[in-house]
C-alpha cells in the first residue's frame, strides 16, 4: 500500500488519538489483529498513565502508542514495520478516491479511474507489441525486443487478470472476493 497506515495523518493514528481522547481503545483496536490484542490492550493502558506525567510525557507516550499501533497493524498485513513516517505524504492516486467512495457511498469515480488507468496501459503495450512485431528474421535483436514486448503484452494481461479474479490457470472458474464468478 502506498504511504498511508503508518503515517502520522494515516487511519491508523487517526484512531489512535481517537482511541487516547476517549480513553476508549477500540477506535484503534480494530486496525489491529486479533493475536495483538492483548499487547496492544497493555500498552494503551500504560500510554494513559504515562499521559498523566506532564506534557512533554503525554507527547513521548502518544508517539509510543502510535508507533506500536502501526507496528501491531503492518504485522498484521504481514509487512515490515518501517517507523511512523510524517503527516503529508503523497498516497497516489487511488487511495484518496477510495476513501471519498466509502464516505459518499459511490464506488463510480474510483472504478472509472482504475479501469481508464488499466485501459491506458494496455493500449500502450498492445501498441508496442505491434511495433516490434513486424521485424527482419535476420534480426536476432530485433527479434528479441519483439519477444520482450509481447510478454510485456500477453504475460501481463494474464497477470492482471489473474490478479483481479486471483485465478491461477486460465480457465478456472472460481469466486473472487467480492463473490462474483470469473471465468
Amino acid at each position: 500500500m502506498p504511504p498511508h497506515c503508518d503515517t502520522r495523518d494515516g487511519p491508523v493514528v487517526t484512531a489512535a488519538k481517537k482511541a487516547l481522547e476517549t480513553e476508549n481503545l477500540n477506535y484503534v483496536l480494530i486496525w489491529i489483529p486479533e493475536e495483538s490484542e492483548e499487547e496492544l490492550k497493555d500498552i494503551f493502558e500504560r500510554t494513559l498513565r504515562a499521559r498523566k506525567a506532564g506534557k512533554d510525557s503525554q507527547d513521548v507516550a502518544d508517539d509510543w502508542f502510535f508507533e506500536n499501533c502501526i507496528r501491531l497493524h503492518r504485522a498484521g498485513e504481514g509487512a515490515p514495520y518501517t517507523g511512523m513516517k510524517p503527516a503529508g505524504l503523497s498516497e497516489g492516486p487511488i487511495v484518496p478516491r477510495a476513501e471519498k467512495a466509502i464516505e459518499t457511498g459511490d464506488p463510480g469515480e474510483t472504478i472509472s479511474f482504475i479501469l481508464k488507468t488499466i485501459e491506458e496501459d494496455l493500449i500502450h503495450r498492445f501498441h508496442h507489441v505491434m511495433q516490434k512485431k513486424t521485424y527482419d528474421l535476420n534480426d536476432v535483436a530485433a527479434g528479441r525486443e519483439y519477444i520482450e514486448a509481447f510478454i510485456g503484452w500477453v504475460v501481463y494481461s494474464h497477470h492482471l487478470y489473474a490478479s483481479v479474479t486471483g485465478a491461477a490457470g486460465e480457465s478456472e472458474k472460481h469466486v473472487g472476493n467480492a463473490g462474483h464468478k470469473h471465468e
